[in-house]
């Protein structure tokens, strides 16, 4: 269980991380994270970060992929991780 918390807590840090480095690049008008990189960060158990990040950078806050995207594989993300402890306490 440790782990898979540590995993998760993990996974936030870099999403929150690569929403400001993609942000600060942006301005920078140097090479970017791919779209499909931010999202598989998200879905891999980054959701939480990944929106925060959005919100605290500014950063995809007016593509709509992003606005239902990230809320969509928040609760994707809340299921799993319900069911996953769930299994691991049984």
């Amino acid at each position: 269980m440790r782990i898979f918390i540590t995993y998760l807590v993990i996974m936030n840090i870099i999403s929150f991380c690569l929403m400001a480095y993609d942000k600060s690049q942006a301005g920078k008008r140097k090479r970017r994270i791919p779209e499909k990189r931010l999202f598989g960060y998200a879905a891999c158990g980054g959701a939480l970060g990944a929106w925060i990040g959005m919100y605290t950078w500014r950063h995809k806050t007016k593509h709509t992929s992003f606005i239902l995207g990230m809320p969509a594989l928040l609760v994707v993300n809340a299921v799993l991780i319900y069911w996953i402890v769930k299994g691991l306490q049984a």
